[in-house]
């Protein structure tokens, strides 16, 4: 029955996601369940170790289910044994003030692309954006797709470009065990000018969903546009390979507007998650009674 289905699961709630945690001693912990009416509902935590509250069990983009207000009953009859740390997907801001949890940080936006036929995703491309994929198109560029790896020039200019501009994404590390844990699973995008490398980027596959994680441009490449042509070859590919969405990851319009855009471009919908919240015994009572303002 349709109701039984869940939605494309979020990398973080993802079994390719535990297997890459596993292997880096970070044990996750999943479970399902059926809710009234047949819709099920699936949710993934791992332990961490935080300042003054010990260990917490994280629960990231989840639970998942196709009934939101399923998810949000869930929440209110939640009883962990220990501080939970949510950071929501589909659940009202309402529902997690009235199930005792705290707001730590404000809610983000991310971009999720929809996959399907090449026809409709080349029709969805922003105008500007498709001008300059038609260039890179004809800019002499050759591609190839391959299996991510530990030792990719790829993960050490991620970490060099995350560094200078200061902003924090999945570590190469986490990619690196990712690859090693799901074969064929994590692949790279690479574009070569004259032989060099001009730009690639790092995809990570999790059932019906990917994730775009890593990339990483020269100036040659920036000229002949080479992102776009990645991306839209990736797009391609994981459309054929049966993926229903490509998330694209966090907006920020603030710190990096030229990166909004462009992911923007792809045709990409907003999907705003619900923030991150912290429940735990001693704070769930005076959650309940917060002033509006301070949960949104």
């Amino acid at each position: 029955m349709a109701g039984m289905t869940l939605p494309p699961l979020p990398l973080p709630q993802s079994p390719e996601y535990a297997r890459a945690c596993a292997a880096l001693g970070v044990p996750c912990r999943w479970a399902e369940a059926t809710l009234p009416g047949g819709a099920l509902l699936r949710w993934q935590v791992q332990a961490r170790r935080l300042p003054l509250l010990g260990e917490v069990a994280l629960l990231s983009r989840g639970p998942v289910t196709a009934e939101p207000a399923q998810a949000e009953a869930w929440l209110g009859e939640l009883r962990p044994p220990g501080p939970l740390l949510l950071n929501a997907e589909g659940v009202s801001v309402a529902a997690l003030r009235k199930a005792g949890f705290w707001p730590l940080l404000t809610p983000a936006t991310l971009a999720l692309l929809p996959l399907g036929p090449e026809a409709q995703m080349r029709a969805a491309l922003r105008q500007k954006w498709r001008n300059r994929l038609t260039r890179a198109e004809g800019a002499g560029l050759s591609l190839r797709r391959l299996p991510l790896h530990g030792g990719h020039w790829l993960l050490a200019a991620e970490a060099a470009q995350a560094s200078a501009r200061r902003y924090r994404n999945l570590p190469p590390p986490f990619l690196a065990a990712f690859a090693r844990a799901n074969p064929g699973a994590a692949l790279v995008w690479e574009a070569r000018q004259q032989g060099s490398p001009v730009a690639a980027i790092a995809v990570l596959r999790h059932g019906r969903m990917a994730s775009w994680t890593t990339g990483v441009s020269t100036p040659q490449g920036r000229a002949a546009n080479a992102m776009n042509l990645l991306l839209w070859e990736a797009m391609r590919w994981l459309a054929a390979e049966g993926h229903e969405q490509l998330d694209l990851g966090i907006l920020n319009s603030d710190d990096s507007p030229g990166i909004a855009h462009f992911k923007l471009g792809t045709g990409a919908r907003l999907h705003r998650l619900a923030g991150t919240w912290l429940r735990s015994r001693a704070l769930a009572p005076l959650a309940r009674h917060l002033p509006k303002g301070l949960a949104t």
